[in-house]
């Protein structure tokens, strides 16, 4: 069992708790894309998610792929997370 996951933030989190809800949920969505990828390491690169006013900025351990980036944009933009394809990526 993987007991580091990455940090959630979130803006306005304190009068708007549903972003960091949202968070969780996106995070469940792309490890489950991970482990169907088969990149059984690919969480351990994940440092910390936070929603900026509907925009996702992941934070890296590691350099991640196009793949992996690609993972959260799916998400991200799913009915799950904002439905948009804002998201940066912070190593």
């Amino acid at each position: 069992m993987f007991l580091d996951h990455p940090t959630l933030t979130a803006t306005n989190s304190f009068t708007e708790p549903d972003r960091l809800e949202r968070l969780t949920r996106v995070y469940g969505y792309v490890a489950a894309l991970a482990d169907l990828a088969g990149k059984q390491t690919f969480i351990e690169k994940v440092s910390q998610l936070h929603d900026h006013k509907g925009t996702l900025i992941v934070f890296w351990h590691d350099s991640p792929t196009e793949d992996e980036k690609a993972f959260f944009t799916q998400a991200w933009s799913s009915k799950m997370g904002d439905g948009s394809t804002n998201v940066e990526h912070e190593v």
